[in-house]
Order: structure tokens, then sequence, then C-alpha cells
């Protein structure tokens, strides 16, 4: 792996896999089906690292239009790492992403779920999410 916040924005791949650093220990076969799509992996650790800090990385990877797949992928339930998948929001408010296929993922029992980004927005919004799993 290797580190998102140290590595040269030039030096984007056309698949780009960005993970939370604690996944490969926690979680190494869901880390193992991630290898088979890139072996362009960044870790990136948002109980250390400011989400800020990471978006305006991104923003400047991106922007060099290398990138064709953006993949996230995080263990379940972090506090810290679910701010990972909200990057991909925040990149869309800075530039256009239409050319860029971007999947979501979360590990749980050593497997990658794809998650839809409906539900990475529904998880920022605690009112919205109320009111749907009341009805």
């Amino acid at each position: 792996m290797k580190d998102l916040l140290k590595t040269n924005c030039f030096d984007v791949p056309e698949v780009m896999i960005v993970v939370g650093s604690c996944l490969k220990a926690m979680q190494p076969k869901a880390y193992e089906e991630l290898e088979k799509i890139s072996s362009d992996i960044y870790e990136v650790c948002l109980e250390k690292d400011h989400l800020n800090m990471v978006v305006t990385k991104m923003i400047g990877m991106v922007a060099r239009k290398g990138i064709k797949k953006l993949v996230f992928a995080t263990v379940d339930k972090s506090p810290h790492c679910v701010q990972l998948h909200y990057i991909v929001k925040e990149l869309e408010n800075a530039m256009d992403l239409s050319d860029i296929e971007i999947v979501n993922y979360v590990a749980v029992d050593n497997k990658l779920v794809e998650i839809p980004l409906e539900v990475i927005g529904l998880s920022k919004n605690l009112a919205k999410l109320k009111d749907k799993i009341e009805k």
C-alpha cells in the first residue's frame, strides 16, 4: 500500500483504490479482492488525518485527468472510516466526475459489500434516514 498523503499528485493510475489503513489487517481476504481490481492501493487513516486534507489531496490527483475508476473501501462500522466514502460528494462539488467510475465498498466478514451512493448520502442525513426507517 502507498500512503495517499505522501503520493505525488502527478503519479496517478487509471484505477485507484483508496482504503482505510486498517483494512488489510482487519479484513485480509477482502483486501485481496481489492488487489484483484488494481495493485494501486492507497491508504489513509481518518482517525489520524483530517478529512479536509484527504479531500484536497484527492482533488489534486483527480484533476490530472488520469483516473478512470476510483474505488473507496473501508471496514464497516468505523465512525472514522465512514468519512472516506463522503469524499466522493466533496469531489463532485469541486469538479466533474462524470468520466470516472466510482465504487464504494465496506468489508464485512472478509467480503466486500458494494455500497450505493444513495446509502452513503443517507448516512450523512440522519433526519431523512430516520424518516425512511419509520415508514
